[in-house]
């Protein structure tokens, strides 16, 4: 029975692992082809800003009743239902023609992601042990960087011979594929999955999410506000980075692929920041473990976003970019884990309300990108990228996971 559900658990990984890579090929792949679309479509800068930026306005509002919905039905079918929503509107954003219908499919694109990492949230907290969550949520994410390496070295030569509509199609059919393997496979206990006996009442369903209990804690509030200022950067590399590095550094659409650094360096980031923040938390305790690999990673993300905005050199500048995005997903890793030590059978709507405020930032960053690089160039935008990963190295300081969320 125990080799059983070793061979479970190691099904459930590889099955968040292509979830994660499908999901960030998806949104990346409107970043890569973002300089074709904008060309096609008759889109400025403030206009690609708005494209961006709706799918965080949508992805930020259903994060939370999300990530509630699978605390109480299960990741099982609310994940199917997310990974076909969202796979329709990717195949459909390669339909568009003109810049309002983009905008409505991009807005639908986010609220059907929303939830796929609340509820990933939920399969790790109930099928593996606390001393692993913040490493499983580092696998997780280490895939999802590996779906943002792909999507460069895979959407680049499809539009080359194609065009970007197609790459589109393509991507949205995959995630298909995958839904239908989740729904047949999964199920939402380890006890559920071996024994097939379905868990007792109430084993796992959660009450009612305590949303205003939740701002009372200065814990959650200094969470929330790390994870507005370190996606306000974060999402410049799903959404900016490329059309930043052809209009900003004069790269062509042949040499795009080495826009697949910062996603490699991210991978191995945020696997080693959950093994290290779990053992942190075993050799300090969580509250010591948990500061320690946040505050020191987003500090050094904000120095090497002010080197990077004082270079102008092709290479260099990717590779300073890919190490802020590296550092920055080294402490990503701990920010869930954090939701999970905290929220306990609340983890997905604890997670749903983390990225609730992280999407928030990710919006406010695409939209005001576009209007600085519009008005002072490409360039100026990562001043205010600097302060706001240095504030939240900050802020850091003040989350104390120990703490559970009030009742």
């Amino acid at each position: 029975m125990q080799q059983q559900s070793r061979r479970d658990r190691y099904g459930v990984v590889a099955l968040l692992v292509f979830l994660f890579a499908i999901t960030y090929l998806d949104r990346v792949c409107i970043s890569v082809a973002g300089p074709r679309m904008q060309a096609d479509l008759h889109i400025g800068p403030v206009g690609w800003g708005w494209v961006t930026g709706i799918f965080t306005i949508s992805y930020g509002l259903f994060e939370i009743p999300t990530g509630a919905l699978g605390d109480r039905l299960g990741p099982r079918r609310v994940l199917t239902r997310i990974v076909l929503w969202w796979s329709a509107f990717t195949a459909l954003t390669g339909a568009m023609t003109s810049y309002v219908p983009l905008l409505f499919t991009r807005f639908l694109f986010g609220a059907g992601e929303a939830g796929a990492f609340p509820n990933a949230s939920v399969v790790v907290a109930r099928w593996f042990p606390p001393s692993k969550r913040a490493t499983m949520s580092g696998v997780s994410l280490m895939a999802s960087q590996i779906g943002g390496a792909l999507a460069p070295l895979l959407v680049v030569p499809i539009q080359i011979r194609y065009g970007w509509r197609a790459s589109f199609f393509v991507f949205g059919a995959i995630g298909v594929v995958w839904a239908a393997v989740w729904y047949w496979w999964f199920r939402d206990s380890p006890a559920e999955k071996s024994g097939g006996i379905p868990p007792a009442a109430g084993s796992h369903t959660a009450h009612h999410f305590p949303l205003a209990a939740a701002f009372r804690s200065p814990s959650i509030l200094a969470l929330l506000g790390t994870a507005f200022c370190y996606i306000y950067v974060y999402n410049f590399f799903q959404t900016w980075f490329h059309t930043f590095l052809v209009k900003g550094r004069g790269f062509n659409e042949g040499n795009l692929v080495v826009s697949a650094l910062p996603y490699i360096v991210g991978a191995c980031a945020n696997l080693g920041g959950g093994v290290v923040s779990d053992a942190l938390v075993r050799k300090w305790g969580v509250r010591i473990g948990r500061r320690a690999s946040g505050a020191s990673a987003l500090a050094f993300a904000g120095l090497l976003t002010i080197a990077a905005m004082l270079t102008h050199g092709q290479i260099l500048t990717v590779v300073l970019l890919s190490l802020v995005y590296g550092a920055i997903t080294f402490q990503q890793s701990a920010v869930f884990g954090v939701c999970m030590d905290i929220g306990r059978q609340h983890a997905g709507a604890m997670v749903g309300l983390m990225n609730t405020s992280a999407q928030l930032g990710g919006f406010v960053g695409s939209v005001a990108y576009g209007y600085i690089a519009a008005r002072f160039g490409y360039n100026a935008a990562f001043v205010p990228m600097a302060g706001l990963l240095l504030l939240g190295a900050i802020l850091w300081l003040r989350i104390d996971a120990s703490t559970d969320l009030p009742a």
